[in-house]
């Protein structure tokens, strides 16, 4: 700890972690929670941070292997957001390796089953019945499609943002 604070960072730390606060700063958007109806529950939460994190990914995954140190160091960021989230919540130390384990095992199938939704496109129900499995927990009530219709505008915008260098166009939220 005392000898990064020594170091500086390099190029690919210092964007992967502005593009980690521009996306927790999205996920915490309270228009997700207000206009979309994302449930403003810990579970929801996650969900939500999830989701934007995954978008994230997908996109620097695409730019290529110049990516690969940024894409590093922003899932690293994401990792440390995780776990200080967890601490923040009262997790006991013993019991922090054993949660971020399920939240990895969670965060990877979120990323499979977003992959497949999104492989299914135009057919919008995968993505509507991954919503509502997941953020809406399975409530019958649950309306995912106004989530999903922010969640495809937010990737078409990321699909041309040279992350590298700029900032994240996230979609303006009412």
């Amino acid at each position: 700890m005392f000898l990064q604070r020594l170091i500086k960072p390099g190029p690919a730390q210092t964007v992967g972690e502005t593009l980690y606060a521009s996306t927790v700063a999205q996920a915490r958007s309270p228009a997700l929670y207000e206009h979309l109806g994302a449930p403003d529950t810990p579970n929801g939460r996650f969900e939500v941070y999830t989701l934007h994190v995954l978008l994230v990914l997908e996109r620097l995954r695409a730019i290529g292997t110049q990516a690969a140190p940024t894409s590093q160091a922003y899932f690293d960021a994401y990792l440390s957001g995780l776990d200080n989230g967890l601490r923040e919540l009262a997790v006991g130390d013993l019991s922090v390796g054993k949660t971020m384990r399920k939240l990895g095992e969670a965060f990877y199938g979120r990323g499979k089953a977003l992959d497949a939704a999104i492989a299914a496109l135009p057919d919008r129900e995968p993505l509507d019945a991954l919503l509502a499995r997941t953020v809406f927990d399975g409530a019958e009530e649950a309306n995912a499609a106004p989530l999903g219709d922010y969640l495809l505008a937010a990737r078409r915008a990321l699909a041309d943002a040279p992350l590298l260098t700029s900032e994240i166009p996230w979609p303006t939220l009412a």
